[in-house]
């Protein structure tokens, strides 16, 4: 009787632990920013060819396998510096430095994911995306061990990802990348970046260890140059490429492409309000809780479409 009482109260512990263990691993893989693998559908909307079956098809799985991507990059990060996290005020609350998830179990899962996106890439989609995804994981794994302890080098590293979200939507679509598309893309990326890097600093102040240790080397001088030198090239980036015809003028009733310049140059100076006061967190926190700026985001977004539409 007293084996069957352990038993009924061993019971429920298993599948409440498994219930943790999955909760702690959804939560080490920062569902909050699956939002910014979104960017996938960056070239094939600018070339206006997002919405065939193919397209849509091949877009979903993208967005899966840069999640899944992500997700092993930040298991395994999260795993590296463990014993680091515990000793953080407020990293000490992630799942895998509070003992939710173990440390053994982060890496393998972690591994499992960084070994099965390339490989149903390889599988479904082209080889430059699978090239493209292994290089990736690569790069941010080498992040994860050293190159985000390197002045400037992490800053680029971190840009890149962009950049790579938004460039995979035209390789697996064999859409031709605009060079335009590219500069605007990666210095609009290097601005969001340096500008969150920047309000880290002056949050930061006189609080030594508060956050990344590498924030202790760049002067907030240095940090504001480089946001405002990217967003100057993005905006110079972004009017070239609405310039751009590509040799075939536009017969739509306004022109769309160039009047988008307005609220590109608009969200570009909304968004620098927030950097130069130091509250440029996540990008896509600034994006969503700003309604100024997300109502400037859909003009920009219709006038564009209309512009691809040539309506």
């Amino acid at each position: 009787m007293a084996e069957r009482t352990a038993l009924l109260e061993r019971g429920p512990a298993a599948p409440a632990a498994t219930r943790s263990l999955a909760r702690g691993l959804l939560r080490t893989a920062r569902p909050r920013q699956w939002v910014k693998n979104a960017l996938v559908v960056a070239a094939p909307a600018a070339a206006g060819q997002l919405f065939s079956r193919h397209a849509v098809t091949q877009l979903a799985l993208l967005f899966a396998l840069f999640t899944a991507c992500a997700a092993a990059v930040y298991l395994i990060n999260d795993a590296r510096d463990a014993v680091a996290d515990r000793a953080h005020p407020v990293k000490c609350h992630r799942p895998v430095a509070a003992g939710q998830v173990p440390v053994p179990v982060a890496y393998a899962v972690g591994g499992a994911l960084a070994l099965l996106a390339p490989t149903v890439a390889a599988l479904l989609c082209s080889p430059a995306v699978c090239a493209l995804l292994t290089a990736y994981i690569g790069m941010q794994l080498a992040y994860c061990v050293s190159l985000k302890h390197v002045l400037v080098v992490d800053l680029v590293v971190v840009t890149t990802g962009f950049v790579m979200r938004a460039m995979i939507g035209g390789l697996a679509l064999g859409i031709p990348l605009s060079r335009w598309f590219l500069i605007t893309t990666g210095f609009g990326a290097l601005f969001m970046v340096s500008a969150k890097r920047y309000s880290e600093a002056v949050q930061m102040a006189g609080q030594a260890g508060a956050t990344r240790a590498l924030l202790t080397e760049y002067t907030t001088g240095y940090l504001r140059f480089v946001w405002q030198l990217a967003a100057g090239v993005s905006v110079l980036g972004y009017c070239l490429w609405a310039l751009e015809e590509g040799g075939v003028p536009s017969t739509g009733v306004l022109p769309w492409r160039q009047l988008s310049m307005v609220a590109f140059i608009l969200a570009i100076l909304r968004y620098a309000v927030f950097a130069d006061r130091g509250t440029a967190g996540e990008p896509e926190d600034v994006v969503l809780h700003d309604r100024a700026l997300a109502v400037i985001g859909l003009v920009w977004l219709a006038m564009y479409g209309l512009a691809v539409a040539n309506w």
